[in-house]
């Protein structure tokens, strides 16, 4: 491998100062727990331990082999879910098969953390063990490092990360905001509609009645999905052995890419088993598509075909509904994907466990869906739409994102992309 100027290859092992795996108390003894001192498991690693759900008493602390790690110390999870990485704020211990790692003067903790996370693959590829796979310090201590001699050039390369890695976080906290204002939005349009002023109605200012779904508009009605459909058909279950792969022409489409209200892209998705063309189970711009089957979670989700820029067929697993004349599909989708109708839904799954349930045509087509004319439906929709529009934009924000820190952790990992020169005067002359 060629050498890095400024760059020099060692041992784990030589670049830190300690490192040992966690322990557990006698869980029996309430007098162990609930102290002051974090006990971090693997649902408590993130970039910052500062807290941890399960506490130690110094008592609990020294009848295990857990140790108490200092502020600074990287925490690596080497057991069940083996390279989660996080950087201990305050001085921490862990459960066993997490360990904690306190670096040397030569590595800065938060350039290990990066590099670390560059390693993930090749510590589960490395993991022993018949029943639980985990890696153990003395494999850890042999592994080489690469890294630059100066602790300022780590230093810079962690910050840059550090980054991206803010944006990705700010990013996925807007999206999840996003959502929540999307389904606080749903519930809204789906129970009280805009007005003819584009606002929505209350019952302070609008008549309201009593219906099988709850309090609606006294304009709107609740009719069984049946009524509003101009067809429902189930996709295909191609049998590979008699219909010949077909490179480059007809997929099937997965279950798993069905979205939530979706706005349902067929380029973002990986490319499906292909297979001989059969165009009449084509998905079509403007198809209303339903999950039938499969694991609970993913049953009876819906979206709606905004695109097609693929040659797709609906797989056995999912329902195509056609919606009648005096409906908008983009409105059903919203509707059927609403919590009053998920809820009656889940009443009716069947299956004998979680990964093998799913529902019967009869169920969908008796399921009750509100009904507004159609123009408002739109109007109902094109509010939906936008708002799902930010999301979808926020999400292809998050997955450049994410690419750009793959990219900037190849480049700078490697010596590929230097960080000299973004180092201040102050820091060049301590390098």
């Amino acid at each position: 491998m060629k050498t890095i100027e400024g760059w020099q290859t060692k041992p784990f092992g030589a670049v830190i100062k300690d490192i040992g795996d966690g322990g557990t108390p006698n869980t029996n003894k309430k007098e162990y727990f609930g102290g002051t001192i974090p006990w971090v498991v693997i649902q408590d690693i993130c970039k910052e331990i500062s807290s941890s759900k399960t506490t130690l008493t110094p008592l609990g602390l020294d009848s295990c082999s857990a140790k108490l790690w200092p502020a600074g110390s990287v925490i690596l999870s080497t057991g069940a879910t083996i390279g989660e990485v996080g950087l201990a704020k305050v001085p921490v211990s862990t459960k066993q098969g997490i360990h904690g790692i306190v670096c040397s003067d030569q590595l800065s903790s938060s350039f290990l953390y990066y590099k670390l996370q560059t390693l993930r693959d090749f510590l589960k590829a490395n993991s022993q063990g018949s029943t639980i796979r985990e890696v153990r310090a003395t494999f850890l201590r042999t592994i080489p490092i690469s890294f630059p001699t100066a602790l300022p050039e780590q230093i810079k390369i962690a910050e840059i990360l550090s980054t991206v890695d803010r944006a990705i976080e700010q990013t996925e906290a807007l999206i999840v905001k996003q959502q929540r204002i999307k389904t606080g939005l749903m519930q809204d349009l789906l129970t009280r509609g805009i007005d003819e002023h584009g606002n929505l109605r209350s019952e302070q200012t609008h008549e309201f009645k009593d219906s099988p779904l709850g309090r609606i508009p006294v304009e709107w009605e609740v009719k069984r999905l049946g009524k509003l459909l101009a067809n429902i058909n189930q996709g295909w279950s191609p049998d590979c052995n008699s219909e010949p792969a077909s490179i480059g022409e007809w997929g099937v489409l997965k279950t798993t890419s069905v979205e939530w209200q979706g706005y349902f892209d067929y380029e973002n998705k990986a490319l499906p088993e292909r297979l001989k063309p059969r165009s009449s189970l084509e998905i079509l711009y403007g198809d209303l598509l339903m999950t039938r089957a499969g694991p609970n979670s993913r049953v009876g989700v819906v979206a709606y075909v905004y695109h097609t820029r693929d040659k797709l067929m609906l797989s056995d697993k999912i329902y195509r509904l056609i919606p009648a004349e005096n409906m908008d599909g983009r409105f059903l989708c919203y509707a059927l994907s609403g919590f009053e109708t998920q809820k009656h839904l889940s009443n009716y799954k069947t299956g004998m466990a979680e990964s093998q349930t799913n529902i019967s045509q009869e169920i969908v087509i008796n399921l009750l869906v509100v009904v507004p004319n159609k123009r408002e439906q739109a109007k109902i929709a094109d509010r939906l739409d936008q708002m799902s529009s930010f999301t979808k934009r926020s999400v292809e924000t998050l997955e450049k994102l994410r690419s750009l820190k793959t990219a900037f952790m190849q480049d700078l990992f490697t010596g590929k992309k230097r960080v000299t020169a973004l180092l201040t005067d102050k820091e060049k002359i301590t390098s």
